[in-house]
């Protein structure tokens, strides 16, 4: 742990439900294995601990059923929901969240990500694409638990914007695609191919 900085814990978000894919991105085997896990285990290679965040109605699914896991406490808050609880959990450590759908991640994007923390609320990249934040490959604070609870209480589920409303710096992706996420299967098909393995298997 750097000095005078919180213990870092990860968090992997699986509690989406999955409508324009279809069917379960955490179980995606993107690598060879079901998404959720080959996200925890990066995670794992840069945080003392990793729990998986899920939504309450997700606690007897295979692909999650195992896993050190911390339930959504607020219904309807997409990603917002699972960093509240993970802060609830755990309120004196930092969180480095990673949504399961980022397959192009590598400790490169990781490592660059937990060195240039400095005490700013949350450490985030700017989008290769728009500029603006990317939050599902960030690291909050301590600091930032009531920030994110004020926003979940007055409805703005938005992560995004709530790193812009902190006004925190934005850092420069070492490799500009490594965020390249899967949200359809359009773009499973162009990863899986970009991957090394078969397009539609």
């Amino acid at each position: 742990m750097t000095q005078g900085l919180a213990p870092l814990y990860g968090l992997v978000l699986a509690g989406g439900a999955s409508r324009r894919m279809g069917q379960d991105k955490a179980a995606l085997a993107l690598h060879g294995r079901p998404q959720l896990d080959w996200a925890r285990d990066t995670l794992a290679r840069h945080c003392d601990r990793v729990f998986v965040s899920i939504r309450a109605d997700q606690q007897d699914d295979p692909v999650r059923r195992g896993q050190p896991v911390i339930v959504d406490l607020h219904d309807g808050a997409g990603p917002m929901a699972g960093i509240a609880a993970a802060q609830a959990a755990y309120p004196d450590h930092a969180w480095l969240v990673l949504a399961c759908d980022l397959p192009f991640v590598d400790d490169v994007a990781i490592g660059h990500l937990t060195g240039c923390r400095d005490g700013r609320p949350v450490v985030a990249y700017a989008s290769s694409h728009d500029g603006l934040p990317e939050p599902l490959c960030a690291i909050y604070e301590p600091v930032s638990r009531d920030g994110v609870l004020s926003a979940i209480a007055s409805g703005r589920n938005c992560p995004r914007k709530f790193i812009i409303g902190t006004g925190v710096a934005l850092l420069e992706q070492p490799d500009p695609t490594a965020l390249d996420n899967v949200n359809t299967p359009e773009e499973l098909q162009r990863a899986r191919s970009s991957l090394g393995g078969p397009a539609n298997p």
